[in-house]
């Protein structure tokens, strides 16, 4: 039984994250005849988080700044560095799936580039692109160049910090879509942070058509319209029904990165026997 820990860093809000990380779970253990033990960290209300117990580790989104404590921040870096301490002798390496809030904590609390507060909110979905090394990588290097995700964000990962990036053994796995129209820097959308450590700045896990279904509620249209103009509601729903897009990302990456999680729990046990 592969063991899985959620960490909710949503804090409450109304979101589709929790839902499609619980639903790719779902799929991929019905795919591989495979029971899950799972279970879910209410990170920023309780401040209760895991030990060292699980095989797998899931940091979700959320909204709010990643760089103003709350009071849990010191305990969750420990858990990472108990993990990551873990992994440099224990022969049982515990894998980690960081996507955006949980992304930006972890990039900021390690020192691994600069992360603040984006000119104006990022919504809807955007091409990717796949650096040098993303494109070696087992979890990037599948999707073409670029990719498409979800991108939800206020706050951006930017300025890599390279000694402390090459410190720490990460590479750079994907940057944002180029913008010449603007005098902005690309933000940074995938890191893998050590062997067993993955993260991304968007959202691998939506899929296209519970999102699509959101977005076509009334409530949720004339909201969207009103916030980002109709011009980006019809993208959204447009790029949502092609199958080369999020749908995609959302088969390639997350599912690879819990194959590979099976695979070594199944050799880690075939060896111990």
């Amino acid at each position: 039984m592969l063991s899985i820990a959620i960490l909710d860093m949503y804090k409450g809000a109304p979101n589709q994250g929790m839902r499609n990380i619980h639903q790719l779970l779902d799929s991929f253990a019905n795919a591989q005849n495979l029971q899950l033990n799972i279970k879910v960290f209410d990170v920023r209300n309780t401040q209760e988080l895991p030990t060292l117990t699980f095989d797998v580790y899931i940091g979700s989104g959320g909204p709010g700044s990643p760089t103003e404590p709350e009071g849990w921040e010191a305990n969750w870096k420990n858990l990472v560095e108990d993990i990551m301490h873990h992994n440099m002798s224990a022969p049982n390496k515990k894998m980690a799936f960081l996507i955006c809030h949980s992304f930006q904590l972890m990039c900021f609390h390690f020192n691994l580039a600069v992360v603040n507060k984006r000119q104006s909110e990022s919504f809807g979905i955007f091409p990717i692109h796949p650096t040098k090394q993303g494109k070696q990588h087992s979890l990037v290097g599948a999707l073409p160049d670029p990719f498409y995700a979800v991108d939800s964000r206020k706050w951006q990962v930017i300025q890599p910090n390279m000694q402390a990036i090459q410190a720490m053994g990460a590479a750079v796995l994907a940057i944002e879509k180029n913008r010449p129209h603007v005098n902005f820097e690309r933000a940074i959308m995938a890191i893998a942070f050590t062997p067993e450590i993955f993260g991304t700045q968007f959202h691998p896990e939506a899929d296209d058509k519970g999102m699509l279904h959101y977005l076509k509620e009334d409530e949720k249209k004339e909201l969207i319209i009103k916030n980002y103009g109709l011009v980006k509601y019809n993208h959204m729903v447009n790029s949502l029904e092609d199958p080369n897009k999020i749908s995609l990302t959302q088969q390639l990456m997350l599912p690879v990165f819990l194959k590979n999680a099976l695979n070594h729990f199944k050799q880690n046990h075939a060896n111990a026997l």
